[in-house]
């Protein structure tokens, strides 16, 4: 039995989960099951990656401290990845005194060897804020090609990488004012020192060969020392020695990992994380990560954990990025889809079989169609796995009280199904599932093929073949029995309702090798209904409404003049009538008596009030605010509002006397 822990890249603590981190989760949790399946010790663990200047921004924006912010997302993110049947054993937060503890210890061995060393950084700092800007905080003309409002890292219009501090007439995006120059001590990672460790380690089967090759050029052209430390006012932990000095997220981020596991250690009997970090450790690690963060893991982590004397990882696989319809994630067309948006209208494992059958062993894009979506689900999992169960279970249920043949009535047709267990199980080993599924589905292809041939229908009445019938309809629930098998790491909550049906214990992979026979089955229930492309298309427009929702709700701007805001004409408004609004989650269309007028105004007050409660109440709405035309109708005006949003948002509303059409003054 082998023993095995296993991890997926840190989801951002500042922002929902959506269809990126669901591919990536999904992928490392169809393989976890697989191992625990094939009988082997596996551990799944993960968490938030909770540290930088852009969750301290965050939680500053919301008017909350970070540690709050982090802990409600962290929460929300284990609840969304449990709702998809990911089943990690621990989902944390690097934001733990695991981490700080074994990030400060792994530091100091790093030092005391002298793998370490500061130097003097120059960087632009923003004197109104008084922090130092990270790239993404700073943007200005580009220093190679002359385009203006590029950020401090590239260049969106010629591809061009560079220095902060390159730019031209540089601004920070938080306060719009011209950052200074200034210079500050900063800790480094000495990378070069592990050059020959990591051309071994990375030529070994650690990483897959194209993510070796990549590799390989890196290290052929000379690896620089990783700067490890920030200056604050920021959200990390402090390097040990020094005060306003703190760990960069990436030095903490992978440490969380142990940390992680070191917390389920602790709540869990007879596991000990030495077993599987001390260096010479037969237990295994593997990792689950993008292409886009292949030099953190596959260069810095294995060093670090090298340098400080762990064991490391015995696999990084990584993936590409995920496509919808061939094109990037986008919001404004709907398609950089949130799991929660997902949710409200289709089944999970849906998305984990049409996943499944995108994955393979290398690092290509994986691409969602649609309209594929839709074909994939209803006419692989219910046209023709279910399909197997549901036009035999009846038959022996109607002639043979439920009980399945004692023999088999196609040998071959059965060591088919029952031998492919070792190709399959190959397959998931190496994290090829789409083949495995296709050979998957194939099977099911056959075994349809063979009970449409025999005809039981048409025999199931007649004495002298009442055997015959028994035994393809005995066989065909053999052959869905061995194909849940071999979907169960995939689909779960499926196959748990099979083996409802097929009243057996959860199953294990082995259980392929051996067919039921004179065994009682239960009356079979569906176990899947057919996607309507409807659901899909309401998740997609739901989507893009809210995104059109966080625009209408956006009230922030340039600073305005008192005859600016002099123009704005605020009314009392009646609320005549209030409704929701098909395929938007945050808004209500309000219809409002403004005294002279009526009108209707869409507002993003949906989490926060039912619109019943709202209909008689008097409110204050922006009477002479341009009409905005949005995809459910045309907004009117707007209503005001305060609060952090959610649940938590105000409508504001008049004093005892007002009636509609004054004038707020």
């Amino acid at each position: 039995m082998r023993r095995i822990l296993v991890t997926s890249a840190l989801p951002n603590a500042n922002g929902a989960i959506h269809l990126g981190h669901l591919f990536e989760h999904i992928l490392t949790d169809i393989w976890v099951r697989f191992q625990r399946m094939a009988g082997n010790e596996c551990y799944y663990v993960c968490a938030d990656d909770a540290h930088g200047t852009a969750t301290m921004l965050a939680a500053e924006h919301l008017g909350t401290t970070a540690a709050a912010m982090i802990e409600t997302l962290r929460r929300e993110h284990a609840e969304e990845f449990g709702r998809f049947h990911v089943g990690h054993d621990n989902y944390y937060s690097t934001h733990s005194p695991e981490n700080e503890r074994l990030t400060r210890a792994i530091y100091e061995r790093l030092a005391e060897d002298g793998r370490t060393f500061t130097a003097d950084v120059e960087q632009l700092y923003d004197p109104e804020r008084k922090l130092f800007l990270a790239d993404r905080f700073v943007k200005g003309t580009c220093p190679r090609c002359g385009a203006d409002d590029q950020y401090g890292d590239n260049c969106q219009e010629c591809g061009a990488t560079y220095d902060a501090t390159e730019l031209g007439n540089p601004r920070s995006t938080l306060s719009d004012n011209t950052p200074q120059l200034r210079s500050s001590d900063h800790y480094f990672f000495d990378l070069a020192q592990f050059t020959d460790f990591l051309k071994e380690w990375t030529a070994s089967d650690a990483v897959q060969p194209e993510v070796a090759n990549k590799l390989g050029e890196w290290l052929t052209g000379g690896l620089k020392a990783w700067d490890i430390s920030r200056d604050g006012p920021y959200f990390g932990f402090t390097i040990p020695g020094t005060e306003g000095k703190y760990f960069y997220v990436w030095m903490d981020a992978p440490v969380g990992y142990m940390a992680s596991f070191e917390n389920l250690c602790d709540r869990s009997e007879g596991l000990d994380p030495d077993d599987f970090w001390r260096a010479d450790s037969d237990a295994e690690v593997h990792h689950f990560i993008g292409k886009d963060i292949i030099n953190f893991h596959c260069l810095f982590w294995p060093a670090v954990l090298q340098g400080a004397g762990y064991r490391t990882p015995t696999k990084v696989h990584t993936h590409g990025f995920v496509t919808v319809d061939g094109a990037k994630m986008s919001k404004s067309r709907g398609t950089f889809i949130n799991a929660s948006t997902y949710l409200k209208h289709l089944d999970p494992e849906y998305l984990r079989y049409y996943f499944a059958t995108k994955l393979s062993a290398n690092t290509d894009d994986v691409d969602m169609q649609l309209d594929d979506f839709v074909q994939r689900v209803n006419s692989d999992l219910v046209g023709k796995v279910v399909n197997i169960a549901s036009r035999c279970a009846g038959f022996i249920h109607r002639g043979f009280d439920g009980t399945l043949a004692e023999g088999v009535h196609d040998a071959e047709l059965w060591a088919a199904a029952s031998n492919v267990r070792h190709e399959l199980a190959d397959l998931y080993e190496r994290g090829d599932v789409g083949r495995a599924v296709r050979q998957i589905t194939a099977l099911a292809d056959r075994t349809n093929q063979y009970i449409a041939e025999h005809e039981p229908w048409k025999h199931v009445n007649d004495p002298d073949r009442r055997d015959e019938v028994q035994g393809v309809c005995s066989l065909g629930i053999n052959v869905f029995r061995a194909l849940v098998v071999y979907l169960k790491p995939i689909l779960p909550a499926m196959a748990a309702k099979a083996e409802a049906f097929l009243k057996v214990e959860p199953l294990a992979w082995e259980d392929a090798a051996e067919p039921l026979v004179a065994h009682e089955i239960d009356r079979f229930k569906p176990l899947f209904t057919r996607i309507d492309r409807k659901d899909v298309d309401k998740v997609v427009a739901e989507t893009v409404a809210e995104v059109e929702a966080e625009d209408a709700e956006d009230q922030g701007g340039a600073e305005v003049s008192i005859d600016d805001f002099g123009k704005i004409d605020l009314r009392i408004a009646k609320v005549v009538d209030a409704n929701f609004v098909d395929g938007a989650d945050k808004l209500l269309e309000l219809r409002l008596d403004v005294g002279d007028d009526a009108r209707t105004v869409f507002a993003g007050v949906r989490e926060a009030y039912h619109p019943g409660a709202l209909v008689g109440r008097l409110v204050v709405v922006v009477a002479n605010l341009a009409p905005r035309k949005m995809r459910f109708g045309t907004s009117e005006g707007m209503v005001l509002a305060a609060g952090p949003g959610g649940e938590d948002i105000f409508l504001v509303s008049p004093d005892a006397g007002a009636e509609p059409g004054m004038r707020v003054t």
